[in-house]
């Protein structure tokens, strides 16, 4: 078999070379550094730390590049000061004699460029010594098999930064069973410990933080905003994960989620801000992007002079940065935002203060970091610069100033290389007890068997708190609250308002909004209804309703429905509930009860007169001539009509109820029974001259009265039996007085005496009334002499004609007669049953 042509020609040419001359192996190995076959696609540019067991590092230590650039420019928090936290982590592990003594933690640390995609090609890195190669039919050219290095063994990766390549990474990296733990990587989707079981992080899960974000929306008093995510896992995950609590919680509407494209075009953020203002009552705007994407949208928000009006509510790709607000001050001015609880981590200011380029070569970016900070170069090869430049001095160092953002996590990559060292150390100690450095059981690493002691890892990080990992492999939710002031505040920026921990303790008192205001703006749909109005909802939208009064007689029951109020009762004057109605009575000082007052006096006086002088000239030929004993009857009648007025203006009580009903018509009765027992009287006495000589029967004075009083007892009869059935009593009808407003209705105390019983108590004196009519225009032929007649006829006849007009007037008129109660009441309407 022909020997085969493959890349390792250089390495087979050379065995002969090699093996003759060790120093040249040597001198070899460290100029290839791994296996040649992996010369094709590890990347040219990574840090490279020897030691017994090798951690991988991902960190996006250049932006993403433009168009068929896979790197931008460096990135210094994000990048360098992560990058350097973790050289500064392993140095602590290595130097500490109680944890992982005897073995030495290396490092391979790669660049992702911020791009999912770069990274992926870069972390293959990580796998290829676990894949298993043939190499059986490779000979060198003398025959002899080729010295091929062994490749670096990752036992686990620290990493990746953002949430969209940490998924990529962990595809991969789960098929080889490597163990990953990311500092920075957030998005809920990671939680999913089927798909990605090898993953875990030091930082809360977006899940976690959109709860936090969604119980200060709801502590400020806000039902509708709007969501705004750049497009990839980050974004679009922290914000389904807002949309789903606060579906499940209820009580907040999203007015609109809207989409930052990953590669926006000229005018998107123009577009995007024009469609935040289609609601424009939704000035709370949850933001989930990157930091070049908030900035653009502060920008856009500015140049439509809309500065002030939306309130954002920032995640922690915000925290507390200032590159996403740099010249956009007064746009964000009152932004909230969260970050995971963290803190300055003092032994890594003094780490990396001190960096230079002369004690810092390990970094291979870290030159290109110096030159960025202090905007000086370098001499070096291929690089072309500013010629206005300054060159870079050796005398240079980094101030404290320039140094890092408090929100650059670097805590988490701390914590993160710790939580690594920590689960080798619990391995080495139940697998290698005794053992000095790695023991065969742990060479190799068991990437499975890692995860577990991973999980399993409790210990106090790098700022104090506890590093752990739930069932998922997410860290506990821990957040500080911020929000950026400007105004009336003598250090500008960032202020902590409050902190997150499973539940919300926020200080409202402390939070300032744009020009200074204390008062937290208000982001609803719509805006409370008034007292005593109800909501109509809008369909599809439960944070959106519009406000309708309660009207007619109704009150406001709950904040969805009107109700009536009982029939005793009107509404109050805000609707929110009711009160009882007022009761009202004729008072003697109105005008309708004084006018038939007056008339009743004058007629009682008169008929008090005309009765004294029939009584002073009792047997005087014209008194006795008149028929002064039904004369009397008829008096005491007239009497008693002009006396029921008194009682029909006076207060009603059982008594007075029972006088009314007495005397109602009792009074006609009697007069009318008198009445007809004269006009009998005539009538049978002239019909009967006409027939004979002999006078009529009953035409006595006592046979009169005892006719008269016959009649008189069947109204008392009546009465009698109607005391009887309904006993006299008082009620308030509410029905009567009850106008379409409900100011004015009133309840009117009176006598139960419904119009139907007025009139039965009537009905008999009206009998009487027609029957004596009758006998009257029967009477009307008498002589002339005989001077009774003609007046009793007139008389009847007028009565007559009063009566037919009363009833038909009285029930068409009943329920709109309008009736005025004392000065004290406003006008009301009644009955005449009333009175």
């Amino acid at each position: 078999m022909m020997p085969e042509a493959c890349p390792y020609r250089l390495l087979c040419r050379s065995t002969s070379l090699l093996a003759s001359r060790p120093w040249l192996r040597v001198l070899w190995l460290l100029l290839v550094g791994s296996s040649p076959l992996s010369l094709g696609t590890q990347p040219q540019s990574s840090l490279k730390i020897e030691g017994d067991i090798t951690l991988g590092g991902l960190f996006p230590v250049h932006s993403r590049g433009p168009a068929g650039v896979p790197c931008g420019e460096i990135k210094r928090e994000k990048g360098i000061h992560r990058l350097e936290a973790m050289l500064y982590a392993l140095d602590q592990i290595n130097s500490d004699p109680d944890l992982l003594p005897n073995i030495t933690l290396g490092a391979r640390i790669l660049d992702t460029c911020s791009r999912d995609t770069y990274a992926l090609e870069q972390s293959l890195t990580f796998v290829q010594a676990l894949i298993q190669k043939d190499n059986s039919g490779v000979r060198c050219s003398n025959g002899e098999p080729p010295i091929i290095p062994k490749p670096e063994r990752v036992v686990g990766v620290i990493g990746a930064s953002g949430s969209s390549v940490s998924i990529m990474v962990a595809n991969v990296l789960r098929l080889f069973a490597i163990p990953q733990i990311s500092y920075a990587s957030t998005a809920p989707e990671l939680s999913d410990n089927s798909r990605y079981e090898f993953f875990s992080r030091v930082v809360p899960p977006d899940s976690y933080q959109a709860q936090a974000m969604l119980d200060i929306v709801k502590a400020m008093g806000w039902n509708y905003v709007s969501t705004l995510a750049s497009e990839g896992n980050y974004g679009e995950s922290g914000v389904d994960a807002f949309v789903q609590i606060s579906r499940e919680a209820g009580g907040l509407c999203i007015a609109q989620s809207i989409k930052i494209p990953r590669e926006p075009r000229r005018g998107e953020f123009d577009k995007i801000i024009k469609r935040l203002m289609e609601t424009s009552n939704a000035r709370g705007v949850i933001i989930f992007a990157n930091e070049d994407d908030i900035k653009r949208v502060l920008q856009a928000a500015k140049k439509a002079n809309l500065t002030g009006h939306f309130l954002f509510v920032g995640s922690d790709s915000w925290g507390a940065k200032s590159s996403p607000i740099e010249d956009q001050e007064e746009v964000a001015e009152g932004a909230v935002t969260i970050l995971p609880k963290r803190a300055s981590i003092d032994g890594f200011d003094q780490y990396f203060t001190s960096r230079s380029l002369e004690n810092n070569r390990r970094n291979i970016w870290f030159a290109e970091f110096w030159e960025d900070d202090f905007k000086c170069k370098l001499t070096r090869p291929g690089i072309k610069y500013d010629p206005d430049r300054r060159k870079c001095t050796s005398e240079e160092r980094i101030s404290r100033d320039s140094q890092y953002e408090q929100e650059g996590k670097v805590q988490f990559v701390i914590d993160a290389v710790y939580a690594m060292a920590h689960a080798l150390h619990s391995m080495h100690m139940d697998l290698c007890p005794g053992s000095m450095g790695v023991c065969e059981k742990m060479d190799p690493v068991e990437g499975r068997m890692l995860l577990q002691y991973i999980r399993s890892v409790n210990f106090n990080g790098s700022a104090g708190t506890a590093v752990m990992f739930n069932e998922n492999g997410d860290a506990p939710g821990r957040y500080d609250i911020f929000q950026y002031q400007i105004s009336n505040v003598s250090n500008p920026g960032y202020r902590v308002i409050g902190q997150w921990t499973n539940h919300l303790r926020l200080n409202l008192e402390e939070m300032q909004w744009s020009g200074g205001d204390r008062k937290i703006p208000e982001s609803v749909c719509s805006f409370p209804c008034e007292p005593g109005e109800r909501k109509k909802m809008v369909k599809g939208v439960p944070c959106c309703w519009h406000c309708e009064l309660c009207d007619g007689y109704q009150f406001l029951l709950d904040e969805f429905s009107c109700d009536m109020c009982p029939f005793d009762m009107r509404p109050l004057k805000n609707r929110t509930g009711c009160r009882p109605t007022p009761i009202i009575k004729l008072e003697w000082s109105s005008p309708w009860a004084i006018i038939p007052v007056f008339l009743a006096i004058l007629g009682i006086l008169a008929t008090t007169g005309v009765i004294a002088t029939f009584v002073r000239f009792n047997d005087t030929p014209i008194v006795r001539a008149s028929g002064r004993e039904l004369s009397y009857v008829l008096l005491t009648g007239i009497f008693l009509i002009y006396l029921i007025t008194f009682f029909m203006i006076a207060e009603p009580s059982a008594g007075v109820c029972t006088i009314r009903r007495l005397l109602l018509g009792l009074g006609m009765c009697i007069s009318y029974s008198a009445m007809l027992t004269k006009t009998n009287r005539i009538y049978r006495i002239f019909e009967q001259g006409k027939k004979s000589v002999t006078p009529p029967k009953f035409i006595s004075p006592t046979s009169q009265l005892i006719i008269t009083f016959i009649l008189i007892l069947v109204q008392l009869l009546g009465v009698f039996i109607w005391f009887g059935v309904v006993p006299p009593h008082t009620t308030i009808d509410y029905d009567e007085l009850k106008p379409p407003n409900p100011e004015f209705a009133r309840g009117i105390l009176k006598c139960d005496m419904s119009d139907l019983s007025l009139i039965l108590c009537l009905s008999y004196s009206i009998v009487l009334m027609i029957t004596c009519t009758v006998y009257a225009i029967k009477s009307r032929g008498v002589p002339e002499t005989f001077n009774e007649a003609k007046p009793i006829g007139f008389t009847m006849y007028t009565t007559c004609i009063i009566w037919l007009a009363f009833v038909p007037i009285f029930f068409g008129t009943a329920q709109s007669t309008e009736k005025v109660g004392n000065s004290r009441m406003s006008p009301v309407f009644c009955s005449p049953t009333s009175s």
